[in-house]
């Protein structure tokens, strides 16, 4: 086997300053990884809320408005999941420059990856604006629903570049070693969302009532604010990035690094909620009642797993750098603690649910067979969710580590092999109770198979390096 910390055919080791505190190669692997992920956490809770917050606000304008609200969330979702892959090519290119202590180069990749994100949300943007509304029709849109989604839609897509750039240098500073100002922008982000929409969907003194617009446009002045701040942070704050024009040959270069990894990482990001919506098609037989309780249940379950989704943000750094200054253990260790971490906290939700399950889903909840239904789910699942955890996690570990197609070969191993065939298979036998013991039998079978197959993977690779 090749040495897996060779491949970047740059020789630059210029030297740079850096803080010991940030240094993920050096340290105990726990506290750098729980250093990474807990302000991680509070920033994808803070992103999370954004979509719950324009749901909220437009559900009170009416149906329509909310039914073109969920017309164009497939369509926000799939160019996030794009953004999403971009970003971890872009930590994983950078992290392992940094492992290896090549400055220039790191500076480099990092101009190079800000410049490739902005010109491809800017082309997907004029795309959108051009085909949004019969965009909006394929997926079933009709007057006067179709009107409201491509009001909303023009305006969001306005707002695509400047979450890229957000982002993008948000991911350049995560594999640097600080979560603590990225995710502080993403807060900060939000939180000019959840204060700009209402004032600008109902008006406000000389503030016009925009209607389902005021709440696209809340999202842009917010993304455009963080963007700023976050340019800021790569180019003054850190010397991450140069505004200046690449050389065509070393972009090229730049380009490929990171879309050999941010493409996988965008279609492994998506194949999530992509496997949800058929599982939702597949129990559809089961009657509305069904349906509505796993989508308050699924809901619910977004917000609980916040943890390791931090964990699987934070993952892809701390390989990264290890990759690239030869230290294969500790990227090892760093996924043990992670799958761990990911077994404690899954423990912990089976006891919380177990006991506040139904409670919870009453908040949420039409009607109490709903909320039932959602208790069900939250009774049977959530002992399981490690798997689901130990999936994303060693995803982002391996997308760290320059390996796109075996984090892709992950999310898909979970999705494809066991989560919707069980899910079908189940959903012909009985009840919804077999559905969801099939979606907990799914998530630990994969959990199982990935875990396995991801550290025998590193104990080979850290054997060659010796």
């Amino acid at each position: 086997m090749n040495n897996p910390a060779q491949g970047d055919d740059d020789a630059d080791r210029s030297d740079g300053r850096r803080r010991s505190d940030r240094d993920l190669t050096e340290g105990a692997v726990g506290g750098k990884l729980l250093g990474l992920a807990g302000p991680m956490m509070f920033g994808i809770a803070a992103v999370l809320s954004v979509q719950l917050v324009d749901t909220y606000f437009v559900g009170r304008l009416g149906t329509d408005p909310l039914a073109a609200l969920s017309f164009a969330f497939p369509i926000a979702l799939t160019l996030t999941s794009l953004a999403i892959g971009l970003s971890a090519g872009t930590a994983s290119v950078v992290a392992r420059g940094i492992g290896r202590r090549r400055w220039n180069s790191v500076r480099r990749r990092s101009t190079d990856a800000l410049m490739l994100g902005a010109g491809l949300a800017t082309v997907l943007a004029a795309i959108g604006l051009l085909a949004a509304e019969p965009l909006l029709m394929l997926l079933g849109a009709r007057e006067p629903v179709l009107g409201l989604a491509v009001a909303y839609m023009r305006i969001w897509f306005v707002s695509l570049p400047f979450v890229v750039v957000t982002m993008l240098s948000n991911a350049m500073v995560r594999a640097s070693g600080d979560s603590v100002r990225p995710s502080a922008i993403m807060v900060g982000d939000a939180a000019a969302n959840v204060a700009l929409t209402p004032l600008l969907v109902f008006g406000a003194g000389p503030l016009p009532a925009l209607g389902i617009e005021g709440a696209a446009l809340g999202t842009l002045l917010a993304r455009f604010g963080a963007s700023g701040f976050a340019l800021w942070l790569v180019v003054r704050g850190e010397g991450l990035v140069r505004l200046r024009l690449p050389d065509r040959r070393a972009f090229v270069g730049s380009a490929r690094r990171i879309l050999a990894i941010g493409v996988p990482a965008a279609l492994g990001n998506a194949s999530n909620p992509a496997g949800m919506a058929v599982a939702t098609a597949l129990i559809a037989v089961l009657g509305s009642q069904t349906v509505a309780g796993f989508g308050v249940a699924t809901r619910l379950e977004a917000f609980a797993i916040l943890p390791m989704l931090a964990l699987s943000s934070a993952i892809g750094p701390m390989t990264g750098q290890n990759l690239g200054a030869n230290r294969i253990d500790r990227a090892r260790r760093a996924l043990v603690v992670a799958f761990l971490l990911c077994a404690g906290w899954s423990v912990l939700l089976a006891g919380v649910f177990a006991v506040f399950g139904k409670a919870l889903a009453g908040i949420f909840a039409s009607e109490p067979a709903v909320a039932e239904e959602a208790a069900r789910y939250l009774h049977i699942v959530p002992i399981s969710l490690w798997g689901y955890g130990v999936a994303i996690v060693a995803a982002g570990g391996f997308n760290g580590l320059g390996r796109p197609l075996t984090a892709l070969g992950y999310s898909l191993t979970r999705i494809l092999v066991f989560y919707v065939p069980l899910v079908w298979i189940a959903s012909r036998i009985d009840g919804s109770g077999t559905v969801y013991l099939a979606v907990a039998i799914a998530n630990a079978l994969a959990g199982l198979a990935i875990a396995v197959h991801s550290l025998r993977w590193l104990r080979r690779a850290e054997r060659a390096t010796r």
